[in-house]
Protein backbone atom coordinates (compact mmCIF):
# COMPACT_ATOMS: atom_id res chain seq x y z
CA UNK A 1 0.00 0.00 0.00
CA UNK A 2 0.77 3.79 -0.57
CA UNK A 3 1.71 5.77 2.75
CA UNK A 4 1.27 9.17 2.97
CA UNK A 5 3.39 11.42 5.91
CA UNK A 6 1.28 12.34 8.87
CA UNK A 7 -0.01 16.33 8.35
CA UNK A 8 1.63 17.37 11.79
CA UNK A 9 4.61 15.17 12.02
CA UNK A 10 5.73 14.04 8.49
CA UNK A 11 5.62 17.16 6.61
CA UNK A 12 8.22 19.83 6.26
CA UNK A 13 8.01 23.02 8.36
CA UNK A 14 8.17 24.99 5.02
CA UNK A 15 11.01 26.24 2.14
CA UNK A 16 12.52 28.87 3.94
CA UNK A 17 10.96 28.72 7.90
CA UNK A 18 10.63 30.98 9.66
CA UNK A 19 9.79 33.42 6.50
CA UNK A 20 8.11 30.86 4.37
CA UNK A 21 6.38 28.50 5.72
CA UNK A 22 4.30 24.98 4.96
CA UNK A 23 0.09 25.23 5.97
CA UNK A 24 -1.58 22.63 6.20
CA UNK A 25 -4.86 23.75 5.63
CA UNK A 26 -8.18 22.28 7.53
CA UNK A 27 -10.83 25.02 6.80
CA UNK A 28 -11.95 26.97 3.64
CA UNK A 29 -13.67 30.59 3.48
CA UNK A 30 -16.50 28.06 2.01
CA UNK A 31 -16.85 25.66 5.35
CA UNK A 32 -19.94 25.97 7.54
CA UNK A 33 -18.38 23.35 9.62
CA UNK A 34 -14.91 23.19 12.05
CA UNK A 35 -13.13 20.64 10.62
CA UNK A 36 -9.53 19.71 12.27
CA UNK A 37 -6.56 16.94 12.22
CA UNK A 38 -7.11 14.33 14.29
CA UNK A 39 -3.71 13.74 16.02
CA UNK A 40 -3.88 9.99 15.90
CA UNK A 41 -5.24 8.99 12.69
CA UNK A 42 -4.20 12.18 10.39
CA UNK A 43 -7.49 12.35 9.06
CA UNK A 44 -9.34 15.42 8.85
CA UNK A 45 -12.29 14.95 11.06
CA UNK A 46 -15.47 17.27 11.83
CA UNK A 47 -14.95 19.42 14.84
CA UNK A 48 -18.07 20.69 15.39
CA UNK A 49 -20.75 22.44 12.98
CA UNK A 50 -20.13 26.63 13.32
CA UNK A 51 -22.26 27.86 15.83
CA UNK A 52 -23.11 31.11 14.58
CA UNK A 53 -22.50 32.30 10.79
CA UNK A 54 -19.22 33.19 10.91
CA UNK A 55 -17.02 31.90 8.36
CA UNK A 56 -13.46 31.79 8.08
CA UNK A 57 -11.85 35.12 5.84
CA UNK A 58 -9.00 33.28 4.91
CA UNK A 59 -7.28 29.45 4.36
CA UNK A 60 -6.76 28.14 8.35
CA UNK A 61 -4.63 25.38 9.11
CA UNK A 62 -0.95 24.90 11.10
CA UNK A 63 2.58 24.91 10.47
CA UNK A 64 3.53 21.59 10.32
CA UNK A 65 6.21 19.94 13.32
CA UNK A 66 5.30 23.35 15.81
CA UNK A 67 4.13 23.02 18.79
CA UNK A 68 2.41 25.29 21.22
CA UNK A 69 4.16 25.24 24.31
CA UNK A 70 5.95 27.19 27.09
CA UNK A 71 7.97 28.91 24.42
CA UNK A 72 5.03 30.38 22.49
CA UNK A 73 3.53 30.98 25.80
CA UNK A 74 6.33 32.85 27.24
CA UNK A 75 5.84 35.50 24.04
CA UNK A 76 2.34 35.70 24.91
CA UNK A 77 1.42 38.05 27.81
CA UNK A 78 -1.35 36.62 30.36
CA UNK A 79 -1.14 33.06 28.65
CA UNK A 80 -0.33 30.63 31.43
CA UNK A 81 0.00 27.76 28.58
CA UNK A 82 0.56 27.03 25.12
CA UNK A 83 -2.36 25.60 23.72
CA UNK A 84 -0.85 22.06 23.22
CA UNK A 85 -1.52 22.22 19.35
CA UNK A 86 0.14 22.76 16.42
CA UNK A 87 0.63 27.06 15.74
CA UNK A 88 -2.14 28.29 13.47
CA UNK A 89 -2.05 29.76 10.21
CA UNK A 90 -4.29 31.97 8.36
CA UNK A 91 -3.08 32.60 4.25
CA UNK A 92 -4.62 35.13 2.12
CA UNK A 93 -5.04 34.26 -1.53
CA UNK A 94 -6.14 36.22 -4.26
CA UNK A 95 -7.90 33.49 -6.44
CA UNK A 96 -10.47 31.09 -4.42
CA UNK A 97 -9.06 28.07 -3.07
CA UNK A 98 -12.29 25.55 -1.98
CA UNK A 99 -10.31 22.68 -1.08
CA UNK A 100 -8.57 21.11 2.36
CA UNK A 101 -6.46 18.99 3.10
CA UNK A 102 -3.82 20.28 1.11
CA UNK A 103 -0.45 22.11 1.46
CA UNK A 104 0.03 25.77 0.83
CA UNK A 105 3.57 27.49 0.81
CA UNK A 106 3.33 30.85 2.34
CA UNK A 107 5.06 34.29 3.01
CA UNK A 108 5.17 34.97 6.56
CA UNK A 109 3.74 38.67 7.44
CA UNK A 110 1.99 39.32 10.78
CA UNK A 111 -0.16 37.58 13.23
CA UNK A 112 -2.33 37.65 16.10
CA UNK A 113 -1.85 37.46 19.65
CA UNK A 114 -4.68 35.38 20.77
CA UNK A 115 -5.26 34.27 24.24
CA UNK A 116 -8.21 31.30 24.72
CA UNK A 117 -8.95 30.62 28.47
CA UNK A 118 -5.75 31.28 29.53
CA UNK A 119 -3.79 29.54 26.85
CA UNK A 120 -1.73 31.26 24.14
CA UNK A 121 -3.11 30.51 20.74
CA UNK A 122 -1.15 32.71 18.05
CA UNK A 123 -3.12 33.21 14.74
CA UNK A 124 -0.06 33.45 11.97
CA UNK A 125 -0.91 35.50 8.83
CA UNK A 126 0.46 35.03 5.82
CA UNK A 127 0.23 34.71 1.89
CA UNK A 128 0.00 32.28 -0.34
CA UNK A 129 4.03 32.65 -2.27
CA UNK A 130 3.64 34.23 -5.61
CA UNK A 131 0.46 35.52 -5.51
CA UNK A 132 0.22 38.19 -7.94
CA UNK A 133 -2.31 40.74 -6.17
CA UNK A 134 -0.51 40.49 -2.63
CA UNK A 135 3.14 40.07 -4.15
CA UNK A 136 4.40 43.53 -2.68
CA UNK A 137 3.08 43.19 0.82
CA UNK A 138 5.53 42.59 2.81
CA UNK A 139 4.31 42.91 6.36
CA UNK A 140 0.86 42.92 8.25
CA UNK A 141 0.74 46.68 7.76
CA UNK A 142 0.36 46.45 3.83
CA UNK A 143 -2.63 44.70 3.74
CA UNK A 144 -6.13 46.10 4.16
CA UNK A 145 -7.54 47.17 7.58
CA UNK A 146 -10.52 45.85 7.04
CA UNK A 147 -8.83 42.48 6.09
CA UNK A 148 -7.25 41.81 9.26
CA UNK A 149 -10.66 43.27 11.35
CA UNK A 150 -12.08 40.47 9.77
CA UNK A 151 -9.56 38.02 10.97
CA UNK A 152 -9.76 39.69 14.48
CA UNK A 153 -13.61 39.55 14.34
CA UNK A 154 -13.47 36.05 13.13
CA UNK A 155 -11.72 34.99 16.05
CA UNK A 156 -12.68 36.84 18.86
CA UNK A 157 -16.90 35.38 18.04
CA UNK A 158 -16.43 32.24 16.28
CA UNK A 159 -17.00 29.89 19.42
CA UNK A 160 -19.31 32.67 21.30
CA UNK A 161 -22.03 31.84 22.72
CA UNK A 162 -25.27 34.11 23.53
CA UNK A 163 -25.50 34.80 27.01
CA UNK A 164 -22.14 33.67 28.15
CA UNK A 165 -18.88 35.93 28.39
CA UNK A 166 -16.13 35.72 25.99
CA UNK A 167 -13.55 33.56 26.92
CA UNK A 168 -10.88 34.38 23.61
CA UNK A 169 -9.33 38.24 23.68
CA UNK A 170 -6.97 39.25 20.50
CA UNK A 171 -4.69 41.28 22.36
CA UNK A 172 -2.86 42.83 19.41
CA UNK A 173 -2.15 42.46 15.67
CA UNK A 174 2.15 42.11 15.25
CA UNK A 175 4.24 42.34 12.67
CA UNK A 176 6.96 39.95 10.88
CA UNK A 177 9.48 40.44 13.13
CA UNK A 178 6.85 39.37 16.06
CA UNK A 179 5.61 36.55 13.86
CA UNK A 180 9.18 35.14 13.07
CA UNK A 181 9.84 34.90 16.99
CA UNK A 182 6.25 33.24 17.68
CA UNK A 183 7.52 31.04 14.47
CA UNK A 184 10.36 30.07 16.07
CA UNK A 185 9.16 29.24 19.70
CA UNK A 186 7.16 27.16 17.78
CA UNK A 187 9.36 24.54 16.16
CA UNK A 188 11.63 24.66 19.43
CA UNK A 189 8.70 23.66 21.40
CA UNK A 190 8.39 20.84 18.87
CA UNK A 191 11.54 19.74 19.05
CA UNK A 192 11.00 20.31 23.17
CA UNK A 193 8.09 17.91 23.03
CA UNK A 194 10.21 15.13 20.90
CA UNK A 195 12.18 15.18 23.47
CA UNK A 196 10.87 15.35 26.61
CA UNK A 197 8.29 12.70 24.82
CA UNK A 198 11.41 10.24 24.45
CA UNK A 199 12.66 10.75 28.06
CA UNK A 200 8.61 10.34 29.91
CA UNK A 201 7.32 8.46 27.55
CA UNK A 202 9.21 6.77 24.46
CA UNK A 203 5.73 5.11 23.16
CA UNK A 204 4.57 8.96 22.17
CA UNK A 205 7.87 9.62 20.24
CA UNK A 206 7.83 5.82 18.40
CA UNK A 207 4.56 6.98 17.76
CA UNK A 208 5.64 10.26 16.34
CA UNK A 209 7.94 8.75 14.38
CA UNK A 210 5.72 6.62 12.60
CA UNK A 211 3.17 8.29 12.29
CA UNK A 212 5.49 10.13 9.18
CA UNK A 213 4.57 7.39 7.48
CA UNK A 214 1.26 6.40 8.80
CA UNK A 215 -2.07 7.82 7.08
CA UNK A 216 -2.92 5.83 3.94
Amino acid sequence: AEWRPHPWHGLAVGREPPLCVNAYIEITPFDLIKYEVDKESGYLRVDRPQRTSSQAPALYGFIPRTYCGAGVAALCPGAKQGDGDPLDICVLSERPIARSEIIVPARVVGGLQLVDRGEADDKIIAILEKDFMWSEVDDVGGLPRILVERLQHYFETYKLVPGEPAQIRVQQVYGKAHAVKVIEAAIADYAALLSDSAGRNPRFRKRVLSASLQTH
